[in-house]
Order: structure tokens, then sequence, then C-alpha cells
């Protein structure tokens, strides 16, 4: 992203905001409810276009493109509530992102089933699903219906994976153990991360990098330990002399952000940015 700024009517939304990601690399976007991350969300894959500025991915423009097409290109996207259909298996889940990036999905479900299928299985067994192919959504346990959702997100073979509080209604197991997941796959297929969390145990146990916005502007960036330290965000984020260290409990970080985090229910060198030569 290269100077994206985004207002509705007076209300600045995203000022100017400048940042990059690499493959394979995990980037906390974090900041007060209000901040202006799913704004930043919604203009990288194209539901909002901003005001001005670039989102450039393995050298491709994607402002102006539609959300499919975007799609397509390589951006995935996965939501604080999962998206997923109840009434199909598992393994129709998947099979459906499939068709979908194939341009298929309008074809009748009878013959579309015996489509992609070793597709739909692999990916399944490459986040530990596969035992499950069989059964409906409807009866999982919420943190494999979110495996199964990164699953389906990982069907265009994405270069940038958004992710929109993943953890969201999830146990501290659950939601440590779905992150160190996305994070073993971000490193194997050379995916940037970028995602948004209100669980700070989550952001410093899991992030390479974190961004922090504050009404709209970027206050901070580069390695948890530095942006936890850094003066502006201990007095804009955590606010009134709150601490905030790695490794706190859930509850005393769910405390400093406001917010439990129970709540809810062929890459190139690059994933994505403008900034430096060799980041897409």
């Amino acid at each position: 992203m290269s100077h994206l700024s985004k207002a509705f009517g007076g209300l600045h939304a995203v000022r100017d905001v400048s940042f990059d990601l690499a493959a394979g690399e995990m980037l906390a976007l974090i900041g007060p409810n209000g901040a202006g991350k799913t704004t930043c969300f919604n203009m990288v894959n194209g539901q909002l276009r901003p005001d001005s500025g670039s989102v450039v991915l393995a050298g491709t423009e994607l402002i102006g493109l539609r959300p499919d097409r975007i799609w397509r290109l390589g951006v995935g996207r996965t939501f604080q509530i999962a998206e997923t259909f109840a009434s199909l298996t598992v393994v129709e889940n998947v099979q459906l992102a499939l068709l979908s990036h194939a341009g298929r999905v309008f074809r009748a479900w009878r013959s579309a089933r015996a489509q992609f299928r070793d597709e739909a299985l692999a990916l399944l067994a490459s986040i530990g699903m596969a035992a499950q192919a069989e059964r409906a959504m409807s009866v999982l346990a919420y943190g494999d219906v979110k495996r199964v959702e990164l699953a389906m997100a990982l069907a265009n073979q994405p270069r940038l994976l958004l992710m929109d509080e993943p953890t969201a209604g999830m146990g501290p197991a659950e939601r440590n153990d779905l992150m160190a997941l996305t994070r073993r796959v971000a490193r194997e297929r050379a995916i940037g991360v970028l995602f948004t969390e209100h669980s700070m145990d989550v952001v410093f146990a899991h992030a390479d990098r974190m961004i922090v916005l504050a009404r709209g502007k970027l206050i901070a960036e580069g390695e948890p330990a530095v942006v936890r330290d850094d003066p502006q965000v201990r007095e804009v984020y955590f606010g009134m002399g709150t601490t905030f260290e790695a490794g706190a409990p859930p509850s005393a970080n769910a405390a400093a952000s406001g917010r439990s985090g129970s709540q809810g229910a062929g890459a190139g060198p690059s994933a994505i940015g403008a900034r430096a030569p060799g980041h897409a």
C-alpha cells in the first residue's frame, strides 16, 4: 500500500497510509476501534475505492479492479465471522471455493461434486482437516470451521491473505493453534498475511511485524517489541498509562485493547506494497 487515503464526507477514515508486506510475512494491523483497519482491508480487496493512493500486488495495480478480479489475482480473505456453507460438507465447501476460482460456480452442483475433489482433499490435508472431509459444516466445532475457512481462502493460491480478526470467538488454545497453522502455511506457500486482531497475546506470539493506526494515521510500525515500547502507541492505543507486555495473560491483553479476544461469534519476492524495489 502506498499513500492510501479515504474519507467519508468530513470523516478521514484513512490518511496517507503506506506499508509493505513481504511474502511469507505475518503483519499485524492493530489500533483502537475506528482507527481505519477495516477501511484499509476493504481498499486492498476492492470493496472500497480510495480517494488516492496505490495497492500493487506482484507488479499489478489493484486499485480500480473488481473484487472478483482481485481475488483471482491472488488476494484471499477470511472474516471475523466465518463465511462457510453450513448445509454442505467440509470437502464440498472447499470444492465450491475451487469451482469459484475456476469460474464454474453456476454449473449444477450434482455434476460439480466430482470436480476438484482431489484438490480439495489436498487442501484439507494441509490444514489437518482431511479426516473430517465428509462431515457437515453445521456439526463442526468453531475452531474447525475457521480451519475450513482458511482452506477455502487458499483455493485461489493467494499471494496475499487478509484475515479480519481471525481468532474472534475462540479460546486461547484454539486461537494460538489457528495462527500457528496460518504462519506455517504462509511460510510454506510464500503468502503475505495481513491480519487485524484484538487479542494481543496472539499478535505478540505470531506477528513478524506490527503496524498501528490511530484516527486513520499510521503512528508506528516495526517488530512487536519495538512497537510495544513506542511512547505514542502506549498513549494513543493503550491509553492512560496502561502497560502492555508480550506474553501477558489474555485477560490482561483484553483489558489493554478494550475488548476480549473471545468476543464475537507463485509469489514474487514480496506480497504487497509499493515503496521499495523487490516489493510487489
